[in-house]
């Protein structure tokens, strides 16, 4: 058995990374990572991924290398309701596949018929993070096309107050800490998932075969 310790995420224990065998689980329906730029939706979710044992999609990535041009170059050339339409099309057809865990941009779940598309196929979960957290991790980076403005941290802002209550609309919500490793953060939705068994449960049938 793992080590174990207290969490801040109310009740919920956290087994310890690398600390035990993690115990075989199925999930049912495709986990899709929503909130601002820089909760740590991608890499979060590719520790998230792996403890599952499903496939990891970035929905950007997916964007990008159906347009064959960056986001930024997207935002550029077209404009951001033409990004939004892809971003609608490609997040449908991920859906549609087999259930993994999907990270998706900061504005997907902004739009009604991406929330209805993702309540129907899968579940959002919101990574929450504060104010100065996101900033402290997007303020240096150049890839962000919405804050490429005069004052990127008033932008943030904005963005962060906008958005706030419709990623209160996902019906899972893990808060994402500063002093929390990604690691630490994957295994808080694990423990949350699995407290969902329409969603996550565990696997006996791979359990049973291990043991024998």
């Amino acid at each position: 058995m793992g080590t174990r310790r207290n969490s801040r995420h109310r009740d919920r224990i956290i087994l310890e990374p690398g600390s035990g065998q993690a115990v075989p689980q199925r999930l049912h329906k495709t986990v899709v990572l929503v909130g601002m730029m820089g909760a740590g939706k991608t890499a979060v979710g590719t520790a998230l991924a792996r403890r599952l044992g499903v496939p990891f999609v970035d929905q950007d990535d997916e964007i990008q290398r159906a347009a064959n041009r960056t986001i930024a170059e997207i935002f550029r050339e077209n404009g951001e309701a033409f990004f939004r339409e892809k971003e609608t099309k490609v997040l449908e057809r991920l859906l549609a596949g087999p259930p993994c865990v999907l990270s998706t941009g900061g504005g997907a779940f902004l739009a009604e018929r991406n929330r209805d598309l993702i309540a129907a196929r899968g579940v959002a979960i919101w990574l929450r993070a504060e104010l100065n957290l996101l900033w402290a991790r997007v303020r240096y980076r150049s890839t962000r096309p919405l804050l490429q403005t005069e004052n990127p941290f008033e932008t943030l802002k904005g963005l962060y107050e906008a958005r706030t209550p419709i990623y209160a609309l996902a019906p899972i919500h893990v808060q994402a800490f500063s002093n929390y490793s990604v690691e630490d953060t994957a295994q808080a939705v694990v423990d949350t998932l699995a407290r969902h068994p329409d969603i996550l449960t565990e696997d006996t049938e791979t359990r049973h075969h291990a043991q024998h």
